[in-house]
């Protein structure tokens, strides 16, 4: 059966996403034929997208998040059935589309209280925090940390997380707008980059401690300030480069600005085995039906407008998630 999808046929701008009519085919053993209702839109699409993570081979759909309703089942499948909601955050691309097949053990069933929309706005963000908060470096009540582009989707949950867990929380954002939803979202000290030295105003707030952990996205623009604003033994965790490739650090600068650490992780390094990605879907779905974290979906497209979501994102003129819709 024909759906559609977007497709990819070369890399570059948001102009080479194309709407076109693609049949996924019949799931195999293992996999599942998922209708999407909602797709999430991330960074990493735009890496995907631009060639910067090569997809296995063109033209690709792109996409790693959605949630959406079971529609059959290959051979080997146990536990999902026809008609149950699911949600994923998974590799390799493929989410921008009506329907798709996908590995079943990258699944993850939707308990009654979360629905599909915004299972697809924070599976991949909302498992992110998990691994950076809780897995990465473990926030201790009392430690202060940084978070980068704390208005995005990653951003209010894990300012939200982390004052669950008992931190105080620093923040970036560009605009008194952004300062003014992270503030509402956990973030106790909301800096706006453009107009204070970050590196000053975080040691203005922890008394010239600085922090434990700084949680970067951005990359170029603010690794080095990053760095800069760690205590002794704080750890740097650089987890996108919205901004840019981040400079190279020498080992050297770790050691003579107090014992530093620094770590590149990826969420599917922490989700691999599907016992670890039902652990980190749980964590997150706990948080959010606790009340502990809000999930907030400020932009919904259809499908059709995937070019001008990533327009949005590319430009940082996105807060929350955002996120396509197939209805």
């Amino acid at each position: 059966m024909t759906t559609q999808a977007i497709r990819i046929r070369e890399y570059g701008g948001p102009e080479v996403m194309e709407l076109t009519a693609f049949d996924p085919g019949q799931p195999g053993p293992g996999e599942v034929r998922l209708r999407q209702t909602h797709i999430g839109v991330n960074y990493i699409d735009v890496y995907f997208r631009t060639g910067l993570y090569p997809a296995a081979g063109l033209p690709f759909t792109p996409g790693v998040e959605g949630a959406g309703e079971v529609v059959a089942v290959g051979e080997g499948v146990t536990g999902l059935a026809p008609g149950q909601r699911v949600a994923y955050a998974a590799r390799p691309p493929g989410a921008y589309a009506e329907e798709r097949l996908i590995a079943a053990n990258r699944l993850v069933p939707l308990p009654e209280g979360i629905d599909n929309g915004a299972a697809a706005a924070m599976m991949l963000k909302g498992m992110t925090a998990h691994m950076l908060l809780e897995c990465v470096h473990a926030v201790q009540p009392g430690e202060t940390v940084l978070i980068h582009a704390a208005a995005g989707g990653v951003g209010l949950i894990a300012c939200q997380w982390a004052k669950a867990l008992g931190a105080t929380v620093i923040g970036t954002v560009g605009s008194p707008e952004k300062a003014e939803l992270a503030a509402a979202h956990g973030c106790h000290h909301p800096l706006l980059y453009r107009e204070v030295d970050i590196v000053e105003a975080v040691r203005e707030i922890t008394g010239g401690e600085g922090v434990a952990a700084a949680y970067d996205s951005v990359g170029a623009d603010t690794l080095e300030a990053s760095l800069a604003a760690l205590k002794k033994r704080g750890i740097l965790i650089s987890f996108g480069q919205s901004s840019g490739k981040p400079p190279a650090v020498d080992p050297g600068q770790l050691a003579a600005n107090g014992s530093l650490y620094l770590t590149r992780p990826t969420l599917f390094d922490y989700i691999d085995t599907p016992d670890e990605l039902q652990i980190a879907a749980k964590a997150l779905f706990d948080r959010v039906l606790r009340g502990e974290v809000a999930v907030r979906t400020d932009q919904t497209l259809p499908l059709a407008e995937a070019a001008a979501a990533h327009r949005a994102l590319e430009a940082r003129a996105t807060t929350g998630s955002t996120v396509l819709t197939t209805g």
